[in-house]
C-alpha cells in the first residue's frame, strides 16, 4: 500500500514520520483483528458470536406443544451436554467434529476382531459375542447422567442369550431349530456341503444379489429399493441385525455392522414412511445395541431420532405419516399419506411409536422424544371414542376422528399391540398404557370378537356400526398380544384372556390348513358360507408375513401346548416348498393353487420376524426371555426399563465415588 502526503500538512506537523506511521497502522490493525477474533474464540463469547452468524443457525427458540421451536430447543440439549456420547474421551471433541460427515465412531480393536463362523463351535461364538458387548461397553462414563451399557445389563434378571443360546434339550425340537437357520437339506436339491441354512440361504443371496439395496427379488437376481423408506438404503441389512446375532451368524453379522459403519446414509432425500423407518431402522438400531454394546448402533440410531421429529410439527402433535429426512432444501418436511382421508394420520402409524421413542430418550437422556409419544396419548385419552373403539383415521390437524373405520388388522393393528407393550416394558409402571389396554380389549370384545357358525372365534372389522366379516393376515399377531397382556388384567379373567389368545390362534392356523399350500391368504372371511378362506382373488396371497408365527411362538411360551410348535414347524415345510426358490424366498400370489407363481420379492421382515420367530418358537425360553424383553413391532427386541434397579445403581456408583 503507497501512503501518499496529504497537501499543506508536513510529516512534522503530525508528530509522526510516514514510516512511524505505517507500523503504527500495521499495529493498530493486527489488534483490531485480536479483539474481533476474540469474539468467537473466547469461551464466554456465544451471545457475540449470534451477532454475526446466520439467523437460521443461532435464533433463540421457545418450548411450545407440536412447535418446531420445540424440537430444536431440546434437540440443544444432548448436544451441548457432553454426556450424550456416552465416552468421557468424547468431552474434549468440537460440535463440528462430532458432524463430520464420515460419522465413523471409533471402536475398539477387539470390538472389530473377527468373530468364528456360525459353524463353530458354540463356546466360541459365546466368547465372540462377549468379546462384541464388553469391548465397546466397558469405557463408556460411569457418570449417573449417561447412558450405562453395563448398568443396563446389570438390571436384565436373565442373559439375553440364555445358558446355550437358548439350545433346547430334545434333538428333535433343536434338529427343527437348526433347519430354520442350517437346513440340513434343500427342497430343490441337495447341497454339496449337505448343509443349507434358511437365514444364512435368505442372506447370502441377498448379499450376493442387493447388497447395501433395501430387498432382494430371487427370480430376477437384483435389488429393489421401493419408496418407502425415502433415500434410506440397506432395510434388509438393518432388519437382519438381531437375528444374524441371536442365531451366531457372526461372519454375517460383522459384515452388516460394516456396512452400517461405512454406508449407512441417514441425510436421505425422499418420501420416507415415518412408521417404517421408526419400526425397522430405529427399531432394528435399538435392538442391535441393546444386544452388543456397539456404540456405532447407538450413535446412528440418535441421529436417526432427531430427523423424525419434525414429522409431529403439527397443531394437535399429532405425526403426519411420511417425511423427507435428507437435503437442507427438504429436511424436516413432513405431509400425509395422499391415500389417506382428508390429510388424516394412521392409528397404526401414529400409535406405533412409543417403544424406540422412550428408548431414544433413554440413551440420549433427552426427554422430547417420550413427551412426543406422551403427548399423542393424551389427545387420545381426550376425544370421544365411538363404542370405547379406536378409528384408523385422524386429523393431526383438528385432533378429531376422520372416518369410523376400525381394524384390529390393518391401519389399527400395532397400536393396541404397543399398549400393552408399553406397560410391559415400563416394568408394569405405566399405569396409563395398562388402563387404555384392558378398556380398548373390552370395546373389541364387545364389538369386534365373532363366533363363526363354524366355531371359530375371529375379529371383524367395524365400519361406522357395521361389521365386515373379514380378518386379516395383519390381525393375526392379536393372539399372542392377548396372549402376553392375560396376566396383567383383572385375575379373574386371566384364562379367559389366554382362552380368546388360544382361540384366535387357532383361527388363524385354520386359514393356513385350508390352503392347498397350508400358508395363510392375506385376508379370509366368514360369511356367505366361508370358513377362514379368501373369496376374492385380490386376497389369495401370501407375502412371507410373520403374524401366524408370531402367535404361535408367544403361545408355545404361554402354555407349552406342543401343538404349536407343531404348527410351526408346517409353515417351515410350506416355506420350503412353496416360496423357497433358487436364489431367495419369495412371497405367491395365490396360496390356493399348487401351481405356484411368485412375486419376486423377498421381504425384510421375513429376516427380522418370520425367521426369528421360528427361532425363538424352537428355542428354549431364555433365549431373549419375555421377563426382560418386549419385541417391537418388527420383533426388534427392547429390554424392559427398571428404573428402581437403574437407579439403584447410580446410587451405589456415587456412593462409591465419595
Amino acid at each position: 500500500m503507497v501512503f501518499r502526503k496529504l497537501p499543506g500538512v508536513s510529516a512534522s506537523g503530525m508528530g509522526l514520520r510516514l514510516s512511524q506511521k505505517f507500523v503504527f497502522l500495521l499495529f493498530l490493525s493486527g489488534l483490531v483483528t485480536l479483539c474481533f477474533g476474540a469474539l468467537f474464540f473466547l469461551p464466554d463469547s456465544v451471545r457475540l458470536k449470534r451477532i454475526f452468524l446466520s439467523k437460521t443457525e443461532t435464533q433463540p427458540v421457545t418450548v411450545g406443544s407440536g412447535s418446531e421451536n420445540d424440537a430444536r430447543e431440546h434437540l440443544k440439549r444432548p448436544k451441548d451436554q457432553e454426556h450424550l456420547r456416552g465416552m468421557t474421551s468424547a468431552k474434549g471433541e468440537t460440535s463440528t467434529k462430532r458432524k463430520s460427515l464420515s460419522r465413523k465412531p471409533s471402536v475398539s480393536h477387539e470390538a472389530t476382531e473377527e468373530r468364528p463362523a456360525g459353524g463353530k463351535a458354540q463356546e466360541d461364538l459365546t466368547l465372540s459375542r462377549s468379546k462384541t458387548e464388553s469391548a465397546t461397553s466397558s469405557d463408556q462414563g460411569a457418570n449417573s447422567d449417561t447412558f450405562s451399557f453395563v448398568k443396563f445389563k446389570g438390571c436384565l434378571l436373565k442373559p439375553p442369550l440364555g445358558r446355550d443360546s437358548g439350545k433346547p434339550s430334545d434333538p428333535k425340537t433343536n434338529e427343527r431349530r437348526e433347519k430354520v437357520k442350517e437346513e440340513r437339506v434343500a427342497v430343490c436339491k441337495k447341497s454339496e456341503q449337505g448343509a443349507q441354512q434358511m437365514m444364512k440361504f435368505a442372506w447370502d443371496n441377498y448379499k450376493r444379489y442387493a447388497w447395501g439395496k433395501n430387498e432382494l427379488r430371487p427370480l430376477t437376481r437384483n435389488g429393489h429399493i421401493g419408496n418407502m423408506f425415502g433415500g434410506l438404503r440397506g432395510a434388509s441389512i438393518i432388519d437382519s441385525l438381531d437375528t444374524l446375532y441371536i442365531m451366531g451368524l457372526m461372519d454375517e453379522y460383522n459384515d452388516a455392522k460394516e456396512w452400517v459403519q461405512t454406508s449407512l446414509d441417514l441425510n436421505s432425500n425422499g418420501e420416507a414412511s415415518l412408521f417404517e423407518v421408526n419400526i425397522r431402522y430405529v427399531g432394528g438400531l435399538l435392538s442391535a445395541y441393546y444386544l452388543t454394546g456397539e456404540e456405532l448402533f447407538k450413535k446412528k440410531v440418535l441421529e436417526l431420532g432427531e430427523k423424525l421429529l419434525p414429522a409431529f410439527n403439527t397443531p394437535t402433535g399429532i405425526p403426519r405419516g411420511v417425511i423427507n429426512l435428507g437435503s437442507p432444501c427438504c429436511s424436516g418436511t413432513s405431509w400425509s399419506w395422499g391415500w389417506a382421508s382428508a390429510g388424516s394420520s394412521i392409528l397404526a402409524e401414529f400409535g406405533t411409536l412409543h417403544l424406540e421413542f422412550v428408548h431414544l430418550s433413554e440413551l440420549s437422556n433427552n426427554p422430547i422424544y417420550t413427551e412426543k409419544v406422551m403427548n399423542i396419548r393424551k389427545l387420545l385419552n381426550k376425544i370421544e371414542k365411538p363404542h370405547g373403539l379406536y378409528p384408523n383415521f385422524l386429523s393431526p390437524v383438528s385432533g378429531n376422528w376422520v372416518q369410523h373405520h376400525v381394524s384390529i388388522g390393518g391401519l389399527g393393528d400395532s397400536f393396541y399391540e404397543y399398549l400393552i407393550k408399553s406397560y410391559l416394558m415400563s416394568d408394569k409402571t405405566d399405569d396409563d398404557a395398562k388402563k387404555m389396554y384392558y378398556s380398548a380389549m373390552e370395546a373389541i370384545e364387545a364389538n369386534l370378537v365373532q363366533k363363526s357358525p363354524g366355531g371359530l372365534t375371529y375379529m371383524a372389522e367395524w365400519r361406522g356400526g357395521i361389521l365386515d366379516h373379514k380378518m386379516g393376515h395383519l390381525a393375526c399377531f392379536s393372539g399372542g398380544m392377548i396372549g402376553i397382556g392375560a396376566d396383567d388384567g383383572a385375575p379373574e379373567k386371566r384364562q379367559h384372556y389366554l382362552d380368546l389368545a388360544a382361540e384366535i390362534t387357532n383361527t388363524c392356523h385354520e386359514s393356513y390348513t385350508r390352503s392347498a399350500t397350508k400358508l395363510g391368504p392375506e385376508a379370509f372371511r366368514f360369511d356367505s358360507g366361508a370358513e377362514a378362506t379368501a373369496t376374492r382373488l385380490s386376497d389369495r396371497y401370501y407375502i412371507l408375513r410373520p403374524e401366524v408365527i408370531e402367535s404361535y411362538m408367544y403361545m408355545w411360551r404361554l402354555t407349552h401346548d406342543p401343538k404349536y410348535r407343531e404348527w410351526g414347524w408346517e409353515a417351515v415345510e410350506a416355506l420350503e416348498e412353496h416360496c423357497r426358490v433358487e436364489s431367495g424366498f419369495s412371497g405367491i400370489r395365490d396360496v390356493y393353487t399348487m401351481t405356484v407363481s411368485h412375486d419376486n420379492m423377498q421381504q425384510s421382515f421375513f429376516l427380522s420376524e418370520t425367521l426369528k420367530y421360528l427361532y425363538l418358537l424352537f428355542s428354549d425360553d431364555d433365549l431373549l426371555p419375555l421377563e426382560d424383553w418386549v419385541f417391537n413391532t418388527e420383533a426388534h427386541p427392547l429390554p424392559i426399563i427398571r428404573r428402581s434397579c437403574l437407579q439403584d445403581e447410580a446410587t451405589q456408583d456415587k456412593t462409591a465415588s465419595e
